[in-house]
């Protein structure tokens, strides 16, 4: 059997294991503790914001911004459309109803256009959800922008692209709310464990708060609220700690990936890579390429090819409308016609996009590909 190549698999470098060993050194191996309290600084210095909340998964860290924006029963919230299903789900669990907003071509993020429009039909959504698709920046000037005049917060799902920079200004802090995740495959890891970050320093410490069972302050245990176990442990946040030292390191191979791929690709008509803004800086997470449909190669086909040799990809994200779990939910696009967002995962295909990938790797990656094409 060929070696694995793996679409985004963890990588350590060693620095996580002294954050690490200072936890069993002290006997902090709990939640909360020295590496949580330094990693929320570190990561909130990192992105620029003022506080954050280190938080045992990223859906963990939606879900209280969800809270913290006011969201209950029967309330309207808009969301991407092209995600993960971590990106809506805790609208329901406020019992929320999510209302999903196609994308654009530029960027395959939320469209602005359809936003404006979401917001003739519904004029009071409690929130607004927006995605950084795989590592890349959305229109974010313009969402915020639209957000802001109808005084509506903007939850920015940031999950996928943490260092990812939108003209000069770090994704996950344009909304209200940010939201990270360390989820193994991400950028960068903590095995699991998210981070919910705001300026608003009353907001994050409510989180933290209800992410620590709402526990009162008194003596005897005592709960006025219901909470959640939803704190990230210390040594969690020491590998975090190591991690977010690579973070630049990962990028910079992570793009290069990409550009390999590009380059490469270049020859073959029928294939785009995922698009990314002028003024934008993705951190390139995953590289996807999307495939024309008058192609003779179909995106299973890349997937199988691949698979056939050890090799690791994956389908483009399912849009939410297309969930039989929402299959009642209204849906917003800005023309007729084929959404934006089922043309993308019709025809796309997430590559291999693992920071230890060698320079072979990518040759026998882009051999395979190209041998459909020819």
């Amino acid at each position: 059997m060929s070696k694995r190549i793996y679409l985004s698999s963890p990588t350590m470098h060693g620095e996580e294991q002294r954050y690490i060993k200072e936890a069993f050194d002290t006997n902090w191996v709990a939640p909360l503790g020295t590496n949580v309290n330094e990693f929320e600084k570190e990561l909130a210095s990192y992105v620029g914001v003022g506080h954050a909340a280190a938080l045992s998964a990223g859906t963990a860290a939606l879900h209280l911004a969800m809270k913290l924006a006011g969201v209950t029963d029967g309330d309207v919230v808009f969301c991407s459309d092209l995600t993960f299903a971590a990106t809506v789900n805790p609208v329901s669990y406020e019992k929320g109803v999510q209302v999903f907003l196609d994308s654009e071509e530029e960027s395959w993020n939320m469209d602005p256009r359809a936003l404006e429009k979401a917001f003739e039909k519904y004029p009071n959504p409690k929130a607004v959800v927006l995605v950084n698709l795989y590592g890349t920046p959305a229109k974010l000037d313009a969402i915020k922008d639209i957000c802001s005049a109808h005084q509506v917060p903007l939850i920015e799902d940031a999950a996928e692209s943490l260092g990812a920079v939108y003209h000069g200004k770090q994704t996950g802090t344009f909304g209200t709310f940010g939201v990270f995740s360390f989820n193994g495959n991400k950028i960068i890891t903590t095995s699991g464990g998210g981070m919910l970050v705001s300026d608003d320093a009353a907001a994050i410490e409510k989180a933290r708060f209800w992410a620590t069972q709402s526990r009162d302050p008194a003596r005897h245990y005592q709960h006025s609220e219901i909470g959640y176990n939803y704190r990230m442990s210390n040594i969690v946040a020491g590998i975090g700690r190591g991690q977010l030292k690579a973070l630049d390191l990962h990028i910079q191979k992570k793009k290069a990936i990409y550009e390999t791929y590009q380059k490469e690709f270049a020859s073959i008509p029928e294939i785009r890579m995922n698009p990314y803004l002028p003024g934008s800086a993705p951190n390139f997470w995953l590289s996807c390429m999307t495939i024309d449909p008058a192609s003779k190669v179909t995106p299973l086909d890349v997937m199988v090819a691949l698979e056939q040799e050890n090799i690791e990809s994956r389908p483009i994200w399912k849009p939410m409308h297309m969930q039989p779990v929402f299959a009642t939910h209204d849906f917003i696009q800005v023309a007729d016609g084929v959404p934006v967002s089922e043309r993308i995962f019709e025809r796309g295909v997430c590559l291999p996009s693992d920071v230890k990938n060698t320079e072979e790797d990518m040759e026998r990656i882009i051999g395979i590909v190209k041998g459909l094409f020819a």
